[in-house]
């Protein structure tokens, strides 16, 4: 028996070509021209899967949602939306819409969509797994059995086919890239590039260069033309790793390219028109960086279409021990080590440590564990956490200010990566800038 297919869609051209493109698919459509007669139809059949529009005439689309999911939680919603109502899309995932489509969308998104709804409705998608891999020959994993990862998973894969720009945000470490990456891969763009930008790693000058290219002949050394990294992403993806950390100049003219779809480049006559999801990423507080003048609000609005906020370790002690056994594997596959696993002491050991550095912090804890381990059996004595606990305890002494313990903190922590600033940053759990800004102002008062 084929699928049956209830629509819900006020304009009647739309309507009919989602009629014609899954009937030829082989389901069996139903249509409604508002929101009270889709209602009064889902009331009357059985349907296996409801396909509104968000934005319509009587009751919305959001409202239908709340009421099918209140009668039938079980039936995938599949909102579609206009780039203006793109917020109440999003609105309607968490009320527990399948997935929405982005006007104006192919054919092939519309099937896919509704595929991948009715297989998950069917049960041929794994439920809740602990470890969920986006492609079969891909090294990226993400490991999980925490109830706030999960929902960001979900969210991950409900917005992937959209063009809409996402903004993630988390602690240094929690895996950001990461799942910009998972994003990529389970989107239409997947056969496309993945190009990442860091842009604390440059300075505003070189950055523009990089992200929007430029002309032979446009400024001093530009001896040929250089095709930008927006280009280079063109039908793909581009990654804006540490977002905060872009000059206010640039951040203008970023803004434009995301209203415009089209890069001028340095020294460029015309405009270029691109095609690239951005994907922007940040450990910092952009609220609080707007507050404080580094931040531009309207590029803030723009990028934050579709949040994301991914939890530090301390916050899932439940990955934990799932986190510890995925690196021992790894690492002991890499290096062709026979570890097999971790002692009960240790595991307690790392289970109620703090992670400032997140999930990086462990990897990084666990890869060196392996290295060292003499037998089959991780214990305390290859961690060197001791070390680090009496470190912190030592340093917390009674009529030491605060200011004084964190300029102590960061100058132990830039000692201990060799002066790596951007590497020190992400350890503190800080930005480049505040960290810059910090030790300009420990060597004004030392008047160095």
């Amino acid at each position: 028996m084929n699928p049956e297919i209830l629509i819900i869609e006020d304009e009647e051209e739309m309507r009919i070509a989602l009629t014609e493109v899954l009937i030829r698919n082989g389901y069996s459509v139903h249509t409604a021209s508002n929101g009270i007669e889709g209602l009064e139809l889902f009331n009357k059949e059985p349907f296996n899967m409801v396909i509104t529009d968000v934005k319509m005439p009587k009751i919305s689309g959001l409202e239908v949602l709340k009421e099918i999911k209140k009668q039938s939680p079980q039936i995938p919603v599949i909102m579609i939306t206009a780039y203006g109502t793109i917020d109440n899309a999003v609105e309607a995932m968490r009320e527990g819409a399948f997935d929405y489509i982005l006007k104006p969308f192919s054919a092939e998104i519309l099937d896919d969509t509704v595929l991948r709804a009715i297989r998950n409705q069917t049960g041929k998608n794994t439920a809740n797994p602990l470890i969920i891999a986006p492609l079969p020959t891909d090294s990226i994993k993400i490991v999980t059995n925490n109830l706030s990862m999960k929902k960001v998973i979900n969210m991950a894969l409900s917005v992937a086919y959209s063009s809409s720009t996402i903004l993630i945000q988390g602690e240094s470490g929690t895996g950001k890239e990461m799942i910009a990456k998972f994003i990529h891969q389970n989107s239409n763009r997947k056969d496309k590039s993945f190009v990442a930008v860091n842009c604390a790693a440059l300075p505003k000058d070189l950055l523009e260069s990089e992200l929007f290219g430029h002309e032979k002949g446009s400024f001093t050394g530009a001896i040929n033309r250089k095709i930008g990294k927006f280009e280079l992403a063109n039908h793909g993806t581009i990654l804006l790793d540490e977002i905060s950390e872009m000059d206010m100049s640039l951040q203008a003219k970023l803004l434009r390219v995301l209203q415009e779809r089209e890069v001028d480049r340095v020294g460029g006559r015309e405009p270029v028109p691109i095609d690239a999801r951005v994907i922007a990423t940040t450990n910092r507080n952009l609220r609080e960086a707007i507050d404080e003048g580094e931040f531009r609000e309207d590029l803030y609005f723009r990028l934050n279409v579709i949040p994301i906020v991914i939890p530090p370790l301390r916050n899932r002690k439940e990955d934990i021990s799932l986190l510890i056994e995925y690196f021992i594997k790894k690492h002991s596959s890499k290096n062709r080590k026979n570890v097999t696993g971790m002692a009960k002491d240790a595991l307690l050991m790392l289970t109620d440590y703090y992670w400032r550095g997140n999930v990086r912090e462990l990897e990084n804890v666990i890869e060196r564990a392996v290295l060292l381990c003499k037998g089959n059996l991780i214990t305390q004595e290859y961690l060197f956490m001791e070390a680090i606990v009496e470190e912190i305890n030592s340093s917390v002494k009674a009529g030491v200010t605060v200011r004084e313990m964190e300029k102590k903190l960061i100058f132990n922590t830039l000692e201990q990566v060799n002066g790596n600033r951007t590497k020190a940053a992400e350890l503190l759990g800080v930005s480049i800038r505040t960290l810059r800004n910090k030790l300009n102002e420990y060597k004004n008062e030392e008047g160095l």
